[in-house]
């Protein structure tokens, strides 16, 4: 069994640093260093104030220590790691570029709900693109029910209805990780053209990190023998 230093080290570099962040986040608030309201996500002083670091700062408080924080931070490690290992293996800078699109869309589809923090509806937008990758994965919840990882961002949501948790992040989440979905491999399939390929500055950011990668940007093939709305990329979600 790996040491925790040894699994820290073994985490690819973008879920890794996420998840590194939003620990850190909660670990000085608790230390009352400093005020999350500094970095909540207010367009009121983004616009009259310049604070433009909201736009950013807003996705990495995923509230205080808790059983909830544990939970969305162990979706980091799990989820977005499974991510950034399996389907976007070599792949850093479309990783990078998933995530950036999806903080741009729950920047946009969070507007009218004026929610101050979107880190919780990141880690479901992951969960919800992990969940679309991994369709046939059988997943334990609590030890009390079995299911096909399709039906994991749902069933999360359920255990949130139960608990109390509030499920306009989760929401939000599921909502941006489906658009990113739809649009880089649903709409392919269906016309074998990808309109969401990874820009080019999104790769130069990433080489200049020194991460080694292989560029894609090829339009993914529709497989016209199974269909696509339950299959992901190498995927496909059977009875």
């Amino acid at each position: 069994m790996s040491s925790p230093a040894e699994f820290y080290n073994s985490l690819p570099p973008i879920s890794k640093a996420y998840g590194t962040i939003c620990f850190l986040a909660t670990a000085a608030y608790s230390l009352g260093i400093y005020n999350p309201m500094w970095l909540a996500l207010n367009y009121k002083l983004v616009f009259s104030h310049f604070q433009v670091w909201r736009l950013f700062t807003n996705f990495f408080f995923l509230g205080p220590f808790s059983i909830n924080f544990g939970i969305r931070l162990l979706m980091i490690a799990r989820y977005s790691v499974q991510l950034e290992k399996g389907p976007f293996d070599r792949r850093p800078a479309d990783f990078l570029w998933m995530m950036i699109f999806g903080a741009f869309s729950l920047l946009i589809i969070s507007v009218p709900f004026e929610s101050f923090f979107l880190g919780i509806s990141m880690v479901f937008m992951l969960l919800y693109v992990w969940s679309r990758e991994f369709p046939n994965a059988q997943i334990n919840i609590y030890g009390l029910v079995t299911l096909k990882a399709f039906y994991l961002p749902w069933a999360m949501l359920g255990m949130d209805v139960i608990f109390g948790s509030p499920l306009m992040p989760n929401l939000l989440g599921i909502l941006a990780g489906h658009l990113y979905y739809f649009l880089t491999v649903l709409h392919p399939l269906s016309t074998g053209k990808n309109i969401l390929k990874t820009p080019n500055w999104v790769h130069k950011i990433v080489t200049r990190w020194g991460i080694t990668y292989r560029p894609t940007g090829q339009a993914v093939q529709p497989d016209r023998s199974t269909g696509g709305a339950f299959r992901g990329r190498s995927y496909r979600l059977n009875g």
